[in-house]
């Protein structure tokens, strides 16, 4: 294991630890639990991930692309950077929204409108700093990283179309003007 593995690891227990502390306290959801469809689509998607990562011609095909690859240190570095700046991202974006955080597509007890922090300028800014670090890691630390990046972009951005319309019925007057001066995922672009 390289450098940029190790930080890259550390990285992302930091996320974990940071994001089972901060659960603690979060408003109790409305409603009751998640439907089949969206637990289904979870499951499904960290089935896939685990099944692709337990399967020996899976490993051996990756391994020879990393091997190719050669990363170089330049490259770690920019991933680790990379890999660092998602997870503060995800973190700052988590602490503003504080008691209002939960479960992708939850509807909260008391909810508020968050637009102030990261949310100025993203509106799932959590999930874009997910997928960053995600990024990060794949440059520096293993192609591996490609899969969860794909497969958690396509969910991300189904759950932030879900949240969305979650949003606009909670907050008919604000939720329009802000969706006009914000973007999705990517600042200027989606």
């Amino acid at each position: 294991m390289t450098w940029s593995h190790w930080l890259i690891g550390a990285l992302w227990l930091v996320l974990i630890a940071y994001w089972a502390i901060a659960a603690i306290g979060a408003k109790r959801n409305v409603g009751g639990p998640i439907s089949w469809k969206e637990g289904g689509l979870r499951l499904a998607i960290l089935l896939i991930v685990l099944l692709a990562l337990g399967s020996p011609r899976l490993r051996h095909a990756a391994a020879s692309v990393q091997a190719a690859a050669d990363v170089s240190p330049l490259m770690r570095v920019g991933g680790v950077a990379l890999c660092a700046l998602g997870i503060a991202l995800a973190i700052l974006a988590r602490h503003r929204l504080g008691r209002n955080w939960g479960m992708p597509m939850s509807r909260k007890q008391d909810p508020e409108l968050v637009t102030t922090g990261p949310y100025a300028v993203l509106r799932h800014p959590v999930y874009a700093g997910l997928l960053l670090a995600m990024l990060g890691s794949a440059m520096g630390a293993s192609v591996f990283w490609l899969l969860p990046l794909l497969l958690f972009g396509a969910y991300f951005i189904y759950s932030a179309r879900q949240e969305e319309k979650l949003m606009l019925a909670q907050f008919p007057a604000q939720y329009p003007a802000y969706m006009r001066r914000t973007r999705m995922l990517v600042p200027f672009l989606l």
